[in-house]
């Protein structure tokens, strides 16, 4: 019995320590392009508003086209001007 213990622990360090090692790295870490000052207080606004009521999407999640709607209606519910949803919306499709 004690034969057959030590044969499996042998047996499964074996296959423990012949098997391929999984090496985890970080991602390349992607340097952000600095904003002007009208993207960056676009940027500001996006998440001083957008962020009381909901998560903040990703710009990149939607295409200019998919923002305008999406911006326009949200302007009504957030109660900000034309200007300031300009300034969003260039920051949103930069």
């Amino acid at each position: 019995m004690k034969t057959k213990i030590i044969a499996i622990v042998l047996l499964g360090t074996l296959i423990y320590s012949c098997s391929p090692k999984v090496i985890q790295t970080e991602a390349p870490k992607v340097d952000e392009v600095p904003l002007t000052p009208e993207l960056a207080e676009g940027k500001a606004l996006y998440e001083n508003n957008c962020a009381n009521c909901h998560k903040l999407y990703d710009p990149n999640k939607f295409s200019a086209e998919q923002w305008t709607p999406i911006v326009l209606r949200m302007q009504k519910k957030a109660k900000i001007s034309d200007e300031e949803r300009d300034k969003i919306y260039a920051y949103l499709t930069k």
